[in-house]
């Protein structure tokens, strides 16, 4: 029997390539970076430069300090003790007296941390401090206390710190009272440490291969692979003579995780003595700075003086490049950003020489208005209702639970191929694989280069157990092999996994998509759960397979257009991509190392990871392995396969190469880049601001159906598990009626719930879709994939064994992601192992299998099964 495309299918088709011939050019606003809002000035008229401060207890401290009492110009610096608190107070803020510190002092770094504020170095009129304290604001006392720390090395002022992880940075600054002790001193404290009897204490580490410096700016970011510190600017003295300043704009970028130095992009300017802080996942904002263009002038301006110059800057960390960030209304020098209640708050400092201010500064990043437009939304609406439309078709198609869990086995063997095809791809892929080799490379497409491999294995053995025992669920095969125990608890499992699957595919889609359109992250989870509810409990199967056919043009037909858009808008067109791509090392598609923490993840650690993965996905996930059993026979299921691992190959060449020229677009366009976004919206970000009107909504509705069709598919494969393996074997209900019936009911009860927990799952914080994602598969497929592996290459397990080696599988899996730093990839290896190794060596010690193994383990493949139903245990 053939079948062919609905016309209402047909239709949608030739709608959308009308789309695609009248689409509009869309022209992008230029909108400001920061908003900067006054708050309460520091009660203390004349302002300080160089204070200690840094938030404790939802209240800011400003301690210390120093200033020239009026008239300036005839007055010597005093330095200052007084410790000030800012605590809010309904809706507005109020200063509150903090009393004292230990001595008048200034120019020291400091750095926020739950534990207070830590105060390192500093000077007086006189000498260059060594000390380091922690200041606790004591909200119900109203009182700031002072608790000792560690020393420094050595005397240290005008240097800067950044907190990573639990460990304070501190680079630069001089250890005397002139320019010449400036140093290249690097210097870490790890607070994790404070019980620890003799491990308390600062650490020399390997400075930068640069200059010496002091007034510099430290600053903690994401560069794409780890957390670093940025050393920034700073001027140091060339020579005896004082008046032999150089004024530096160099940067230096360490990551701590590896102990190494690399030098990045020059500042566009000299921002010594400037503010900066990380702002987002991967930008840094310097929010003052001196340039040094009237450094020698002071004394002769005066009070003529301009001050410092008045514009922001905006540093990418993964594209290394600079750009503006607007202009400021003052440019505060010799005070720290400090980051409070969801902005950075600039604390008084200098303006010009001699001159502080009491001012207080809370500055924002401004989100973009989401301005999607008409034609995007008809596009994206008119396009997610076609897909219900497809539900209603073949709503009228399902007479049985065949029909609705299977298709009546007469889906067109292409179709099968790519509703595998769009399973597996999802629309994580379509927006984590693109950020992932933005911010990185090529490395993981190692890891779909292996699915060709896996369908060897998928082909030859996993297809041939299923089409022999005529299989509705996966889990079927367990029960035949083990018992009916094994089957439950597998089927369980896979339940369970595909509830979360769908909750994380929509919440993690739900904000990627955020930066694209005006909707909200909760607001795309319910419109994708919704729809998906509509058209697969009334569909089925065939509505599932059907839309996820019609998902894999339009998804990579869009991915086509925006690799092309964004190759023409790389400086140099291709020459310019390739060059840039190159330049930073963006095809690199190996790691050599044995560590299976790195992020930068080894090569053996992708091929035995990706292996592990698709070996339990081809062989033990009901939502793939439905797919082999709704073709009319194994030959042409096995095309489907084929049809899958085909496709596989290009569009990995493909989303990997849109990750790659959407760095070379943003390299060639740092202004073009939203700080307010995620790594992972980056795609979105250019398809909304760059796409064509039309050709962007319909792409958007891409990625919206490819979530869909993900969620759609966990659906109707968790409902037949349900239906298959839980209410069959027990009679649950009279007829076959009963059983359709029951079959819609799961598939909206799951879709319901699975909508729910997108809603509650919806974090914005997650550093990388794909690398969330990589963790849940690896957190569930590990045991299912162990079962059907030990099941097939061993004749000696058994029931119990295969029990015992699941429950500690699960075990070791949930320990690797709790208490180690292992990377994902590596979850579904180990419990594939662990079920295996310890479910043979339990079998061992509790007898021989009793049941017929007759074309059930690759030893006995070719041998006619004995058909019996096996009894429950």
């Amino acid at each position: 029997m053939k079948t062919r495309l609905p016309y209402t299918m047909i239709a949608q088709l030739a709608f959308l390539t009308v789309l695609l011939n009248s689409v509009i050019l869309s022209a992008a606003e230029d909108e400001k970076l920061l908003s900067w809002k006054e708050m309460p000035s520091l009660p203390d008229e004349l302002g300080v430069a160089g204070p200690f401060a840094g938030v404790h207890n939802d209240a800011l401290i400003v301690a210390g300090g120093a200033n020239f009492p009026r008239p300036v110009w005839e007055t010597e610096k005093v330095w200052r003790d007084r410790i000030h608190v800012l605590t809010k107070s309904g809706d507005g803020f109020v200063w509150q007296d903090g009393g004292t510190l230990v001595r008048p002092m200034a120019y020291g770094a400091a750095v926020s941390t739950p534990d207070g504020v830590v105060c390192i170095g500093g000077n007086d009129a006189g000498q260059t401090f060594d000390d380091v304290f922690l200041l606790r604001w004591d909200a119900s006392a109203e009182d700031v206390t002072t608790v000792p720390y560690p020393s420094l090395p050595k005397p240290c002022a005008f240097g800067a710190a950044a907190l990573v992880g639990n460990v304070i940075y501190l680079a630069g600054g001089q250890s005397g009272g002139s320019l010449d002790t400036a140093m290249t001193n690097f210097w870490s404290l790890d607070l994790a440490n404070k019980e620890v009897p003799g491990e308390f204490k600062w650490k020399e580490l390997t400075p930068w291969p640069g200059a010496t410096r002091a007034l510099n700016l430290t600053v903690r970011q994401h560069n794409g692979y780890n957390d670093c510190v940025y050393v920034i600017s700073g001027r140091r003295q060339r020579g005896p003579d004082s008046n032999d300043v150089e004024f530096l704009k160099d940067v230096w970028e360490y990551t701590p995780a590896t102990g190494k130095w690399r030098q990045r992009a020059d500042a566009p300017r000299c921002v010594m003595a400037g503010t900066a802080i990380g702002s987002g996942q991967s930008h840094v904002f310097v929010l003052g700075g001196a340039d040094g263009s009237l450094f020698f002038k002071g004394d002769e301006l005066r009070d003529d003086h301009p001050g410092f110059t008045k514009e922001s800057l905006a540093y990418h960390t993964i594209t290394d490049t600079w750009t503006s960030a607007g202009t400021t209304p003052r440019n505060h020098v010799t005070t720290v950003a400090v980051e409070w209640d969801g902005g950075i708050i600039i604390p008084s400092g200098e303006v010009r020489p001699r001159v502080r201010s009491p001012q207080v500064w809370r500055v924002e990043p401004i989100v973009p208005s989401r301005d999607f437009g008409l034609v995007n939304y008809v596009v994206l609406f008119g396009y997610l209702l076609s897909m219900v439309g497809v539900g209603l078709y073949f709503a009228r198609k399902n007479r049985n639970t065949d029909d609705f869990f299977r298709g009546g086995q007469s889906i067109p063997w292409w179709a099968a191929g790519c509703s595998i095809f769009a399973t597996m791809l999802s629309s994580l892929t379509f927006t984590g694989i693109p950020s992932k080799a933005f911010a990185q490379d090529w490395v993981y497409a190692v890891g779909n280069f292996m699915i060709p491999v896996v369908a060897v294995l998928a082909v030859f053995v996993a297809l041939p157990f299923y089409r022999r025992i005529d299989a509705t669920s996966a889990y079927e095969y367990l029960e035949k092999r083990f018992s009916r125990s094994v089957r439950l608890f597998g089927s369980a499992s896979f339940t369970l996994f595909h509830i979360f699957r769908m909750a994380v595919v929509m919440s993690l889609t739900g904000l990627a998509l955020s930066v694209a359109t005006p909707l909200t992250p909760a607001q795309s989870v319910l419109l994708m759960g919704v729809l998906s509810i509509i058209y697969c409990t009334m569909g089925g199967i065939e509505a599932v397979i059907w839309t996820d056919t019609i998902q894999t043009f339009v998804l990579m037909g869009g991915a086509v257009f925006a690799i092309c858009f964004l190759i023409a808008g790389v400086d140099g067109g291709v020459s310019g991509f390739l060059s840039t791509a190159v330049d930073a090392d963006k095809f690199a598609i190996a790691n050599f190392h044995w560590d299976v923490t790195s992020s930068q993840i080894a090569l053996w650690v992708i091929v035995i990871g990706s292996i592990a993965q698709n070996v339990s996905s081809y062989t033990a996930d009901q939502a793939v392995v439905q797919r082999y059993m709704t073709t009319a026979d194994q030959k042409l299921a096995a095309r489907s396969i084929w049809t899958n691992a085909v496709l596989t190959i290009p569009a990995t060449l493909l989303f990997f190469g849109i990750g790659t020229a959407l760095f070379a677009f943003y390299r060639s366009h740092p202004d073009k880049l939203d700080p307010t976004i995620t790594t992972d919206q980056v795609f979105p970000l250019f398809i909304a601001n760059e796409m064509p009107v039309g050709l962007a909504g319909l792409i958007v509705a891409g990625v919206f159906a490819a979530a869909q069709s993900t969620v759609s598919t966990s659906m109707n494969s968790t409902a037949t598990a349900i239906v298959t393996d839980f209410m069959r074997p027990f009679n649950a209900c009279k007829s076959e009626a009963g059983y359709l019936n029951a079959a819609r009911f799961w598939t909206f009860l799951i879709g319901v719930v699975g909508t729910l927990f997108g809603l509650v799952f919806v974090n914005p914080e997650i550093k990388s879709l794909f690398d969330a994602f990589i963790k849940v598969i690896g957190l569930f497929m590990g045991v299912l994939g162990g079962l059907f592996v030990l099941g097939a290459i061993t004749k000696r397990a058994n029931a119990v064994g295969a029990m015992i080696g699941a429950i500690v599988g699960a075990g070791v899996m949930f320990c690797l992601w709790k208490y180690t730093a292992i990377n994902g990839y590596l979850y579904t290896a180990s419990g594939i192992c662990t079920c295996v190794v310890v479910g043979f060596v339990a079998s061992l010690a509790s007898g021989r299998p009793a049941n017929d193994l007759s074309g059930l383990t690759i030893y006995t493949l070719q041998k006619p099964q004995t058909i019996t139903e096996p009894s429950a245990d």
